[in-house]
């Protein structure tokens, strides 16, 4: 898993790479999770400077988030995804026969990352999920191939319009960040204890604590949004509140979008209103971190 996106990891790959005469007219396939269709996809986008990628992803967090949005990347000791590049897929395949052998906690996790989508995008996805709340946990659940398919639309629909990040005025493809910025933070500050999808969980939990401080949404509305992710948070609200917040806010110092003493960060303003701010780390960030995290404890 993430231990394994790593620059030796990587380079063990371009040499069997080279051994087995890779050319041009090649395809590197990624089949796994998604850590493991990351690096696959950050060997093919750096090997002969770019050749094909097909992944397979056989998680529910995969198939909805890593494998379809054109981002590849390693991990250093500093922090998540800090050194990457963007290569899109020349095609993706999703067997949901494969979520039948996931750990129902691993399932929960890219289900998390569904629940996101219908937050930001589609809210079809919520009312899926509120006709079978039980089978929103468990591969067998009665929307799962529907959930799939809509969460991956939402992905490719934003991906589609600003591969890159680079609109210069709006949101595009920033929206996918809702929850990112807090959760990589909780990945590095947990030494990944916590999961990608459940961190991501957390940081969207957080980011929409942070908009009810500042004013920008009701209080009832985050906990409306907190009645719908407990299923999938609450098992690892004692880890991320035994976190060191040094190491919490040392991780969001390095996050790709700050600038200066700035964290540049995804909010809400209400359901399908996500907004790009900044954040003064001493001013804002900390005190807000603090409490958000007492308030993570006090919840039940």
């Amino acid at each position: 898993a993430e231990s394994a996106k790593t620059a030796a990891v990587a380079a063990d790959c371009w040499a069997k790479l080279g051994q087995a005469g890779f050319t041009r007219s090649d395809v590197v396939l990624g089949v796994g999770g998604g850590a493991t269709t990351d690096l696959a996809g950050f060997v093919a986008a750096t090997w002969l400077r770019g050749v094909r990628l097909i992944n397979i992803p056989t998680t529910l967090l995969g198939m909805v988030d890593a494998a379809v949005g054109g981002k590849t990347g390693i991990n250093t000791a500093e922090g998540k995804n800090l050194v990457g590049s963007f290569h899109t897929p020349a095609g993706v395949l999703c067997d949901l026969h494969t979520l039948n052998t996931l750990p129902r906690n691993d399932f929960a996790s890219g289900m998390a990352e569904v629940v996101k989508c219908g937050f930001i995008a589609d809210p079809l996805i919520l009312d899926l999920i509120e006709s079978d709340v039980e089978g929103a946990v468990t591969a067998g659940g009665t929307h799962v191939r529907q959930l799939v398919e809509r969460a991956i639309q939402v992905k490719a629909d934003v991906v589609a319009g600003d591969l890159r990040e680079a609109l210069p005025e709006g949101l595009g493809r920033e929206i996918l960040n809702y929850g990112h910025t807090f959760g990589h933070a909780y990945e590095s500050a947990t030494d990944y204890a916590i999961s990608h999808g459940i961190s991501v969980t957390l940081g969207v939990l957080t980011a929409t604590f942070f908009s009810a401080r500042l004013g920008w949404v009701t209080p009832e509305y985050f906990a409306s949004l907190q009645h719908w992710l407990k299923p999938f948070y609450t098992p690892y609200q004692e880890t991320l509140t035994g976190a060191d917040p040094e190491r919490i806010l040392a991780a969001m110092r390095l996050d790709k979008k700050n600038t200066g003493d700035t964290l540049g960060c995804i909010l809400t303003r209400g359901a399908g209103r996500m907004e790009k701010t900044k954040l003064s780390f001493e001013g804002e960030v900390r005190p807000l971190l603090t409490e958000w995290r007492e308030h993570l404890g006090a919840m039940g």
